[in-house]
């Protein structure tokens, strides 16, 4: 049965394991959240942090991927709290969303991230029944 049921494909970009030196300042106190950012992908990143941050919250982030040599400012919003609860999780953490990384500085973080392994998923896939059941029902499956 496992093999007809078929993965949520939730994510446009993949994410890359890669530990790398950033700043994530809180926008409406300048606040330093974070220095170390755990993953990255074109759209967003997943930083370390010991701070109380809301989702939601928006923050500025500046970081450096370790292939390049230049430095990519962003804005981002908090769209995801990590509380350290799972044995996969690195500590407490924000999953970051850019909302404003230029299209030519996403095109440059994501040459810089091809020699890094995509980060391998901390959870089982959410199932999608709609698309099982149309593939089951089609004789696709």
């Amino acid at each position: 049965m496992d093999g007809l049921l078929v993965p949520v494909r939730e994510r446009k970009t993949p994410r890359h394991a890669v530990r790398l030196e950033c700043q994530v300042v809180r926008e409406r106190d300048f606040k330093l959240l974070s220095e170390q950012a755990v993953d990255l992908s074109a759209e967003g990143m997943l930083v370390l942090t010991d701070e109380t941050v809301l989702t939601g919250e928006e923050v500025l982030v500046s970081f450096r991927v370790p292939t390049l040599r230049a430095w990519f400012d962003a804005e981002a919003t908090v769209a995801r709290v990590v509380h350290g609860r799972r044995p996969s999780d690195r500590g407490r953490g924000l999953g970051l969303q850019f909302s404003r990384l230029g299209r030519v500085s996403a095109s440059y973080v994501k040459a810089g991230l091809y020699r890094y392994p995509p980060t391998l998923p901390g959870r089982e896939p959410r199932i999608d029944y709609a698309e099982s059941v149309a593939r089951i029902m089609m004789g696709t499956a």
